[in-house]
């Protein structure tokens, strides 16, 4: 499926999650532009991988932090922006190369955008690491943000039972893109979906909570095992 088409796909809609690509955030969002700046955010960044990636991490939803705002999964504004590239030495054209990174969250909610923990981990590891991230596609068992309703857009919640079945035709068409890629679990929850799709996967500790130094060991040593393979 091309990617322009597979995003059309995510068109969802149901009370308690919010579709960064088809909704807009009317207190947060900059513009009545942001959904669409989000979906060729992810459009680029997907289509910039095909026929390469080697590498597909699975995690479990979209966070308010990172892809409610920029549409990729365990990716904040704050890298797309530019602002992680002193610490972390993460920097935009990590991300995409095509177009031009833009902020769809109001300045006046975060000045420097959004920061999520976990992408800031997550991206901060390939760097380290030395591992090209275009070799690397991120994306969620559940592709939407699951929020709480009695609190609003900017919280998290795990996701329904429901939630995960329903994101599994998602799931299955996106490791039919990247098909050449090894599947990579990040978390529980989404090695349940791997498995109700009978797919092939190594699991690998969530970064939230302490599990940081977990994840970034075993995701070292799933990079040198495939490299000597």
């Amino acid at each position: 499926m091309k990617v322009h088409k597979f995003i059309q796909s995510l068109k969802y809609t149901h009370q308690g999650l919010f579709n960064p690509w088809f909704h807009r955030d009317l207190k947060h969002d900059l513009s009545p532009e942001s959904p669409q700046i989000r979906q060729r955010q992810l459009e680029a960044y997907l289509s910039e991988r095909i026929n390469r990636a080697r590498f597909l991490l699975i995690a479990e939803a979209l966070g308010y932090q990172g892809g409610h705002f920029t549409g990729i999964a365990m990716t904040s504004e704050r890298i797309l922006l530019g602002y992680q590239k002193e610490k972390y030495d993460i920097k935009p054209e990590h991300v995409f190369k095509g177009i031009k990174p833009e902020r769809t969250s109001r300045p006046a909610l975060i000045e420097r955008g959004m920061s999520e923990p976990t992408a800031t981990i997550v991206w901060g590891a390939f760097i380290e690491m030395g591992i090209d991230p275009y070799d690397v596609v991120l994306w969620n068992a559940v592709p939407w943000h699951p929020y709480k309703p009695e609190k609003g857009l900017l919280s998290n919640r795990t996701p329904l039972k429901s939630e995960l079945e329903t994101g599994l035709k998602h799931l299955k068409v996106i490791t039919g893109m990247f098909k050449n890629a090894k599947v990579v679990a990040v978390g529980r929850k989404c090695e349940t979906s791997l498995s109700l799709l009978d797919i092939d996967y190594t699991g690998v500790r969530h970064p939230a909570n302490g599990g940081a130094g977990k994840f970034r060991e075993q995701i070292k040593r799933l990079m040198i095992h495939s490299i000597l393979d």
